[in-house]
């Protein structure tokens, strides 16, 4: 098992929520996804005993897209998806203190979490079906929180079932994976204090992507 250092464990974790607002802003923009990352986001909400940071995503190449995407964020903020996908990030950070106060909202995500997570081991292993399920989660429970993130895209898009319950999806992981940054010591002034060396880890760890897993294959 590799080891990772404090600050590599902090990336991987943020990698996970970067990924799912870079997906978040796809999904609404084009209505497409990069498949198997959105599996591994999708899959994170059901692991709840990980040996290790990178575990909860499968490995490290679960969050490649997320690694290349904190890089992206962090050194070209002008960039028009950048800049949205950032928006998307700093929304799942202060929903996730919001999350944080809610013990009961928490144990009725991860009750509901675990239900399916056995529909999919015993049942139906469809991402899409599974989106739905978690997507019905989200609406019950951190769609009734104070705070609410926007999504922008295109409305057509943004009006099929589908991509609704995509979208929910990847906020919900995303909410998991600041969840665990935070855990992890991540705090939001680290983007100003620390950008250099996440930036620096980011790099790291992503590279070199695999070709078992390309981010520009498009479901």
């Amino acid at each position: 098992m590799t080891q990772y250092s404090s600050l590599e464990q902090q990336v991987i974790a943020l990698a996970g929520v970067v990924q799912a607002a870079r997906m978040v802003d796809q999904v609404a923009k084009t209505g497409s996804y990069p498949a198997a990352f959105f599996e591994a986001s999708l899959r994170s909400l059901f692991v709840f005993d990980a040996p290790s940071v990178d575990a909860v995503y499968g490995n490290v190449q679960g969050v490649k897209l997320g690694l290349r995407s904190v890089v992206d964020m962090l050194t070209d903020a002008t960039n028009e998806d950048h800049l949205a996908m950032g928006l998307y990030v700093r929304a799942l950070l202060k929903l996730e203190g919001q999350f944080r106060k809610r013990p009961d909202l928490q144990d009725v995500v991860g009750s509901r979490l675990n239900h399916v997570s056995f529909k999919a081991q015993h049942f139906s292993d469809d991402a899409v079906e599974l989106a739905a399920s978690v997507s019905a989660i989200y609406q019950d429970t951190i769609s009734h929180l104070p705070y609410r993130i926007k999504v922008k895209g295109n409305v057509q898009h943004l009006q099929a079932t589908k991509n609704a319950d995509l979208v929910r999806t990847l906020l919900l992981a995303g909410l998991r994976s600041a969840r665990l940054w935070r855990q992890l010591g991540g705090r939001k002034h680290h983007f100003l204090l620390r950008s250099n060396k996440i930036v620096a880890a980011a790099s790291h760890l992503g590279t070199p992507l695999t070709s078992s897993v390309d981010s520009n294959s498009l479901h």
